[in-house]
């Protein structure tokens, strides 16, 4: 046997390996979701308690609210997960190994929501709705970081392209009348901070980590000292934009629980669909998304074939600033309606980690971004229905999930292979 061969057998047999300790890892986190709903929350309620699920609060079509009795229910998802835990470990196959984790996740969720309102009314509808807007920021901050290490530049700097973007949206959006103009500027602000991430990681192969770190500290000192002496003493003719409103489509926005989710929703959304649909199909479906990967995966090949590696590199660094500056806009004239201090909250890292659990993939970044919005949304809605858990650890939520998923759950991922190398030509 040839020692091709030979290196051929010990990865297949490596691979094999990990596959099982990932399996028996992931039928574990089902076993620990199983006693988490049969061990704790179910042993603190009493037979007899109901939590109503109300699903369409304002329907074009009514569809009633489901009453769930909590004990029944604590005991049947939670043997459902045991069950599942079973399957994944038992389960052979190497492709949707996170398919059945994904369920119980689902299932344990539905339990926690009734057990924490058991006797409450629980507002689904909104809870969704928030978890949407709240993801909005997050999927196209998760586009951007994309973008860039799709062609080999690692941005660190998304938390700066954010806040340099919403405070940039609301001043232009307060001082034009116009929300339109507002989220142009906010846009090309963001490319600009893309611009300067550009020039010191591509023309001067800087640390791109350090670069992106030194940039979101530049920004949020910037905008903070902006914000002290030119938006607080102005503030009703500098920092009171107006906010997009929702615009319903037709017809759509009369399906019960859908509609008013994905079909009456302001143009933040319908924009977010849009570059998401934009990235996925570019990247994967024409010679220019080709182009990026293969810039991204191995720069010197792609140089020998005709490919400019540094002008590829720079136009997807300032498109991936475009992007979060939208993200960026989407904070003030997108929502809260004015700018405040750090309003970004870390969220540029978060959008970060939604990319690294989605894979280097739009969809994939799209899902871990509605995961993450929805642990930020839970927070809201156990507040109002007066869990019985400190509010400081609510707080926590979506910043536990995003360790848990990168650290924990999403397993081995494996970035471009030319991710955060610089490039200079021979």
């Amino acid at each position: 046997m040839s020692d091709a061969e030979t290196a051929t057998l010990e990865n297949r047999t490596l691979r094999k390996d990990l596959a099982a300790v990932r399996r028996r890892g992931l039928a574990g986190a089902l076993w620990v979701l199983a006693a988490l709903n049969l061990l704790v929350f179910a042993r603190t309620v009493t037979p007899g308690s109901i939590t109503i699920f109300e699903l369409n609060a304002a329907p074009a079509i009514p569809v009633p609210a489901i009453h769930i009795p909590v004990f029944g229910t604590l005991l049947v998802l939670g043997i459902l997960c045991a069950l599942l835990g079973v399957v994944q470990y038992l389960w052979k196959g190497n492709q949707r190994t996170y398919l059945l984790l994904g369920i119980g996740l689902a299932l344990t969720g539905i339990a926690f929501l009734a057990w924490a309102g058991k006797g409450e009314t629980v507002d689904v509808e909104g809870l969704l709705m928030t978890s949407l807007i709240e993801a909005v920021p997050l999927t196209l901050g998760a586009l951007s970081g994309l973008l860039c290490e799709r062609s080999g530049v690692i941005n660190i700097a998304i938390e700066g392209q954010f806040l340099i973007a919403a405070f940039v949206g609301a001043v232009v959006g307060s001082a034009t009348g116009s929300l339109w103009i507002g989220l142009l500027c906010g846009a090309l602000a963001g490319g600009l901070v893309g611009l300067l991430l550009a020039v010191f990681t591509i023309t001067y192969r800087a640390d791109q980590i350090i670069v992106g770190v030194v940039i979101d500290a530049f920004a949020l000192g910037l905008t903070t000292f902006f914000l002290l002496s030119l938006l607080v003493p102005n503030q009703m003719t500098l920092n009171s934009p107006a906010v997009f409103g929702p615009i319903p489509i037709p017809i759509l926005d009369r399906i019960p629980i859908v509609g008013p989710l994905l079909f009456n929703q302001n143009i933040m959304v319908y924009l977010t669909i849009i570059i998401l649909v934009i990235v996925q199909v570019a990247l994967f479906q024409t010679r220019w998304g080709l182009r990026v990967r293969a810039v991204g995966e191995h720069p010197r090949a792609a140089e020998t074939v005709g490919i400019k590696v540094l002008r590829v590199r720079y136009r997807n660094v300032i498109l991936g600033g475009i992007v979060a500056g939208i993200g960026g806009a989407s904070f003030t004239i997108g929502s809260t309606g004015q700018f405040a201090h750090n309003m970004t909250a870390g969220l540029g890292y978060i959008a970060l980690a939604a990319m690294i659990f989605g894979r280097w993939r739009p969809l994939g970044a799209l899902g871990a971004a509605l995961l993450f919005g929805f642990f930020d949304a839970l927070q809201f809605t156990l507040s109002a229905l007066n869990a019985p858990i400190p509010s400081d650890f609510l707080s926590m939520f979506p910043y536990l999930a995003t360790i848990l998923a990168v650290a924990g759950l999403v397993g081995r991922v494996v970035p471009p292979a030319a991710d955060g190398q610089p490039y200079a030509r021979e």
